[in-house]
Formats: C-alpha cells, structure tokens, sequence
C-alpha cells in the first residue's frame, strides 16, 4: 500500500485505513453508489470498529450472512441500503476468497494489461462498466497499479488532470471539482432525457 495517498474529507483514521488495506478500498468502492462517498469511504473504518478488528475479505466471506445484516444495519447504517449492500459486499469477499486467495491486492497484482485488470474488476458482483472504470483509475493513479493500458481501460476516469470520480480526490479543492463535474453531468443526463 506505498505511495497511496487517500485524502478524502473522512475521519483520519478512515483514510489511514484506506491507506493501507486493500479490502477497506474494496468495499469502499462496493458501497459507494446512492450515498457520498464520504460515507462509502468512512463505512469500512466503521465496519472495522463494529467487529473490534479489521476484517479480511476470508472473514467476511465465511461470517454469517444475517449476523453481518444486522452489523451493516445498525444504526447509523454503513449503506443507505444496508441489507442488499451487506449481501453485495459478502458476494465479492467470496470471489476474492475463492479466486484470488483471500487478498484482495491479488485482483490487480498480476494484472498484464489495463484490459485484463478492467474484466476482473467488471466480473464483481456489483460493477457495472463505469463502477470498475472508477476503480481501474483510483487503482492507477492512487495505487501506482498501470498495466500497459491502464488509462484507456478507465476511460474518461483515467484520463490525467480529470476530476471525475474518487479517483481523483486528494485535497479540498479536488473534492470540489469532482462534485462540479457530477452535478454537471447528472444536469446533462436529466436534460439528454427531457429532449
């Protein structure tokens, strides 16, 4: 976890995490859709305080799936939706358990290609292409993972100098131009629809 920077508006020890546990950034990009980011981020620190520990993605493969409902559920909840996002974030310990031997760095370590790296991602429970764009660019630019291909598998999100995503957040004003570029474009979405 060298040279990964995280400086996302969350508490200091949720960014110390995020800085140094790879399942802490996984499941921060599983749980960031329909809430802030800065909730996505901080709920694995949260998630960590509630079971006394840092969890590997093992543990949370194996833990009992209504158990850990009930942990994503208590309030304040980890997700806006802590049932299904429980579900979502035990379905993709399991495949880091089962096919990259419980380390979730082993999705990208070995990755070749951009290309390559962006299908394991895809094959997540959960990620759709612009979810695993956004995880291909944060892995690259936070993480120093650059497969040959790496900012043409993230796309738009990869792109250097953007300010779209995650990604690209490392300081206030960072933050607040990754908010102006997605209140522009969901105003662009909603108009493209209205025409």
């Amino acid at each position: 976890m060298i040279g990964v920077t995280f400086s996302l508006p969350v508490p200091a020890e949720a960014n110390d995490l995020l800085n140094r546990d790879p399942l802490a950034v996984t499941l921060g990009i599983v749980l960031d859709q329909q809430i802030t980011l800065e909730k996505a981020f901080t709920s694995p620190w949260v998630l960590a305080q509630r079971l006394g520990h840092e969890p590997t993605a093992t543990e949370i493969a194996d833990f009992d799936a209504e158990r850990l409902i009930a942990i994503f559920a208590e309030p304040p909840a980890l997700h806006r939706f802590p049932k299904a996002m429980a579900v979502r974030a035990q379905e993709v310990c399991r495949i880091i358990a089962d096919r990259y031997d419980g380390d979730p760095a082993n999705l990208w370590r070995d990755a070749k290609t951009g290309a390559e790296l962006y299908r394991r991602i895809l094959a997540l429970p959960g990620f759709g292409k612009q979810k695993a764009q956004i995880f291909v660019a944060l892995l690259g630019k936070l993480y120093d993972v650059r497969p040959e291909g790496w900012r043409e598998a993230a796309g738009g999100y990869g792109e250097e100098g953007s300010y779209r995503s995650v990604a690209d957040i490392v300081d206030v004003d960072s933050l607040a131009r990754v908010r102006a570029y997605k209140k522009q474009a969901k105003a662009e979405a909603k108009a493209a629809k209205e025409a």
